[in-house]
């Protein structure tokens, strides 16, 4: 039987505290989950609480099974400091990832804007379509208004814009699954021969086959960035990379806590 490990444990309760704790209204935890710098909603706070929220229980018990499954195992090989340490440094990457991201995306959008804005015609307006985040059917619909434009059109144009812009830097990110991505690319890297097997799909798959095959998944669905995925998938992309690089850097220069980690 798997043993949960003491790190492991006291986060899994963290975690599902501050759960309860907004689910059941408590207190209000809105404020903890992490948004864009540029956000009147941004807080400093909120790159570290953000990654003890979850947007769900599904959200929330995926999280913690895969934190019991391979942190427990990482935490035996590592001990405690050392896997405390690279839970977090992985929290902290995948939060840096998905804000370097967002903050592309968003230039993008403010470009595009600021482009209609100075030239309000149909083709400037239908640049804006490539953005996950707008209704390409009501862009499509506006853009074939302004051939003919009626009194006030563009300036209502303007204000949808405006609130696009708003609700695209609005948008929080909850969750610990940076984190965990970044324990499953350890898991692969220290027990690349262990069998994983997915709910969905009961195939044992090698860890060393399982995890590309879901990052390459992330990278898809992150670059595509379809209208009916909310998942932060650069995030998870960043979890993994950071523990990838950390994990290189210890195998090639060693680290303070193989001494005094356990």
């Amino acid at each position: 039987m798997l043993r949960i490990t003491d790190v492991v444990k006291n986060l899994l309760i963290i975690n599902v505290v501050v759960f309860l704790i907004g689910a059941f209204g408590l207190v209000d935890t809105s404020m903890l989950a992490l948004y864009y710098p540029a956000s009147s909603l941004f807080q400093p706070f909120q790159i570290v609480t953000h990654f003890f929220m979850h947007g769900g229980y599904m959200h929330l018990f995926f999280n913690m099974f895969a934190l019991v499954m391979f942190g427990s195992a990482l935490e035996s090989l590592w001990g405690p400091k050392k896997f405390l340490f690279f839970y977090f440094i992985c929290a902290f990457g995948a939060a840096i990832l998905h804000m370097g991201y967002t903050w592309w995306e968003v230039s993008h959008l403010e470009q595009a804007i600021s482009q209609f804005r100075a030239s309000p015609t149909g083709d400037n307006l239908l640049a804006l379509g490539k953005f996950s985040s707008v209704d390409k059917e009501s862009i499509s619909q506006l853009a074939v208004e302004l051939s003919n434009p009626s009194s006030g059109l563009i300036d209502n144009i303007l204000r949808q814009l405006n609130d696009l812009y708003q609700a695209k830097i609005n948008i929080p990110i909850v969750g610990a699954s940076g984190a965990i991505y970044g324990l499953l690319l350890a898991f692969g890297m220290y027990f690349p021969n262990a069998e994983l097997m997915l709910i969905f799909l009961p195939i044992p798959i090698k860890a060393k086959y399982f995890i590309p095959i879901l990052m390459v998944a992330e990278l898809y669905f992150g670059v595509n960035q379809f209208s009916w995925d909310n998942i932060a998938h650069f995030a998870h992309l960043g979890g993994a990379i950071t523990g990838f690089l950390l994990i290189l850097y210890w195998r090639r220069f060693g680290s303070r806590f193989d001494n005094h980690g356990r």
